[in-house]
């Protein structure tokens, strides 16, 4: 049996570019979605970190500074808009891209989701995971 093909190397760069990995902080606090959404984005190529409420979620920008947050809005401890409005006022974490995923779909939320800046409102049960991932990877490029 052979070993399996490491598509990284040491220096966590995609092989065959000079580019580091982009990161995703994926803040969803449904495990079996987040589980999904971990395995779709790494097949992809992004690094992602998880965290499951948005106290976790603020607390893990001091040591890993992603290049877009994908944010669920519903949330234990701290809600998504309760995460954006503390992300938004620190000068270290107010310009990071967020996308919020999210059931709640009526203009009053998706109005106050842009009121954060946020980048994509996607309501979750209106796309596949696979949309999701390929809208999460074109947004990704835009950035670049």
């Amino acid at each position: 049996m052979t070993d399996p093909i490491n598509l990284t190397d040491a220096n966590n760069t995609n092989l065959g570019t000079n580019s580091p990995k982009k990161k995703i902080l994926l803040v969803e606090d449904e495990a079996f979605l987040s589980s999904l959404l971990e395995l779709k984005l790494s097949q992809e190529g992004f690094q992602v970190e998880k965290a499951m409420d948005g106290e976790e979620a603020f607390g893990m920008l001091e040591n890993f500074m992603p290049d877009l947050i994908l944010l669920d809005l519903i949330l234990p401890k701290r809600n998504g808009f309760e995460f954006l409005e503390m992300m938004r006022n620190d000068p270290r974490f107010s310009k990071i891209p967020v996308i919020i995923t999210s059931n709640l779909g009526q203009d009053s939320d998706i109005e106050r989701g842009k009121t954060f800046g946020v980048i994509e409102y996607i309501i979750k049960n209106k796309l596949s995971i696979d949309e999701l991932v390929n809208k999460v990877s074109q947004e990704v490029k835009k950035l670049a």
